[in-house]
């Protein structure tokens, strides 16, 4: 039998996915229709964050399958991820990037210096956490939080 037949006589082989994440959409979220672009911004985190954002996106995970896929421009951007405790070099660019999103627009602190500073609460630099700034919507606690927490909040902004 060729290649060719295997895969035919085979079809597709992956794992089932998990159920759908608990809670309650966000507010904006029933307008997007399932289907979410979203624009990652570092606001001053240590990578661990982006690693697992990234992680999220890979065939692993594969949070596109539930209708999140990551832009490069906040113009194009439905859902921000923000990273990292907000420092005082980066809050007026995030203030812009979130400004630059098309109405409705959601924002999802991830890790927890997003969510209250983490281990830099107090630092000099740090302007304070992602909700001081700019309204979030939701987040993603963690530190980091692992890549399928990361799609179950991508998840709950879908509805998929």
């Amino acid at each position: 039998m060729s290649l060719l037949g295997k895969i035919w006589d085979i079809g597709r082989v992956a794992e089932p996915s998990p159920p759908k994440p608990d809670g309650e959409q966000p507010r904006a979220a029933k307008e997007f229709g399932g289907s979410v672009q979203v624009r990652c911004v570092d606001a001053g985190s240590c990578n661990g964050c982006e690693i697992e954002i990234a992680a999220a996106f890979n065939p692993v995970y594969d949070a596109e399958r539930y209708g999140a896929r990551l832009v490069a421009s906040p113009r194009h951007a439905d859902v921000a991820l923000v990273t990292g405790p907000v420092t005082r070099n980066m809050a007026e660019p995030l203030r812009r990037t979130v400004a630059a999103m098309p109405e409705p627009r959601l924002v999802v602190a991830v890790g927890d210096c997003a969510v209250n500073c983490g281990e830099f609460a107090g630092g000099y630099g740090v302007e304070g956490a992602v909700s001081d700034v700019v309204p979030v919507d939701l987040a993603v606690p963690g530190c980091p939080p692992e890549p399928g927490e990361i799609v179950a909040a991508l998840r709950r902004v879908t509805g998929r």
